[in-house]
């Protein structure tokens, strides 16, 4: 391959880097918008936290995890830290797409958004010291064990012989689903804030305190995605490159008029949230297949997914579950639909690919559920997972961290 061309893949894997790591703003920006100020500094402590933590995991043992190499298929470990291989910085690495370095950090910055998922989801109620600790193992070894049995080369990618298996682009079902499955028990575990529902079990709404912020996280989200997918080709490939971008942008714009349209027409007012949220349910339903869907297919994708939401959403709420910024319906339900899409539309539709998908579906829902749900009681029966009534009522920001998002007016909201 020539210097040239190893250097372009290269440099677009270090810009779509840039790119996931600038989602992590975007999902600070929602998470702060959809709820209230009080605890402000509290959901901005828990995203920082994420991202450090999240790569120092990563470099310790999680990419090792993820990628060991030659093993069983379930779960294999090549060694802590990150010993380059001999030739990791020149083309001969990963077909010439970027070198072990890249591969590393690109990678890395996937792992952290899984925990991301579960800290909008668990907003407002949560133990920092039980969310931290939740974090550590949850991205440190489920994350990249999952991963493992298909981007690795374990079990699923070998589903029905070498040229068959389960499918997942970028990560419908391996990033947003393993987040989406720890937050949906998480919510269960730790129960609705306190108000969320009447005696009689109605929901009430739970304002946000800065839509515009809101906003702005969901269009940073959807600038990221550029390298969230884009990155996923794994190299600049002019082709390839540009029909992802093409499909996720597609995408996410069918789910937004998706999520608008069906809103409008059951609840009868122009629901920015619901809006907003169909945006990121068409981003997280393309993944898994971006690079297999025509234009047309993707807004498919992107409509159905926006429809899914507004359903996910008046669901969760008849569950008694109270998921503050849409989470579980984004990144788990959404996830799952885009995971199942793949045997429905695109350059591999078919019954054997969407058997192969619902395997993926599944396995990853067992294992993900059950580990989170022991990681959450264990800790829930030792240390507690939820705040007193009174840090709630007050705010966490005050209670845990000592100081204000807004310092100049502190306003009342209970």
């Amino acid at each position: 391959m020539e210097t040239g061309i190893f250097t372009i893949n290269n440099v677009w894997m270090m810009v779509c880097t840039a790119l996931v790591f600038f989602m992590h703003l975007g999902f600070s920006f929602l998470e702060i918008g959809l709820t209230r100020q009080k605890n402000t500094i509290n959901i901005l402590f828990k995203n920082v936290f994420i991202i450090c933590t999240g790569l120092v995991l990563y470099y310790i043992g999680g990419f090792n995890l993820m990628y060991p190499g030659e093993f069983n298929g379930f779960l294999g470990f090549a060694g802590f830290g990150l010993p380059i291989p001999e030739n990791g910085l020149t083309p001969d690495y990963a077909d010439g797409g970027y070198t072990y370095w890249t591969d590393f950090l690109f990678q890395g910055m996937f792992a952290a958004t899984a925990a991301t998922i579960v800290s909008g989801a668990v907003a407002e109620r949560i133990k920092l010291g039980s969310f931290m600790l939740f974090t550590l193992i949850y991205v440190g070894l489920i994350y990249p064990i999952v991963g493992s049995w298909q981007w690795g080369g374990g079990f699923l990618s070998t589903l029905g012989g070498e040229d068959a298996g389960f499918y997942d682009f970028a990560g419908s079902t391996l990033v947003h689903s393993v987040g989406g499955w720890a937050a949906l028990v998480a919510v269960y575990l730790l129960g609705p804030r306190i108000g969320k529902f009447s005696e009689e079990g109605t929901p009430k709404a739970i304002p946000g305190h800065n839509l515009p912020l809101a906003a702005s996280g969901v269009l940073i989200l959807w600038l990221g995605w550029f390298g969230f997918n884009g990155g996923s080709v794994l190299s600049a490939d002019p082709a390839t490159t540009s029909l992802v971008l093409t499909t996720t942008c597609l995408a996410a714009a069918a789910g937004g008029i998706g999520a608008f349209f069906l809103s409008t027409v059951l609840f009868k007012n122009y629901d920015l949230t619901m809006f907003l949220n169909g945006i990121l349910g068409g981003l997280v339903g393309i993944t898994a297949g971006a690079d297999l869907m025509s234009p047309l297919e993707a807004i498919a994708i992107g409509i159905i997914a926006g429809a899914i939401i507004v359903l996910a959403v008046s669901a969760i709420d008849r569950l008694k579950l109270d998921d503050p910024v849409g989470a579980i319906a984004v990144h788990l339900v959404c996830g799952i639909w885009g995971t199942l899409a793949v045997g429905i539309f695109g350059d591999k539709a078919g019954w054997a690919q969407f058997g192969y998908q619902s395997v993926g579906v599944f396995s990853t829902a067992i294992f993900c559920s059950l580990t989170a749900f022991g990681i959450l009681f264990l800790i829930k029966k030792t240390s507690g997972i939820r705040v007193s009534e009174k840090e709630e009522l007050e705010g966490l920001d005050i209670h845990e961290h000592g100081m204000d998002a807004y310092a100049d007016f502190r306003m009342n909201q209970h």
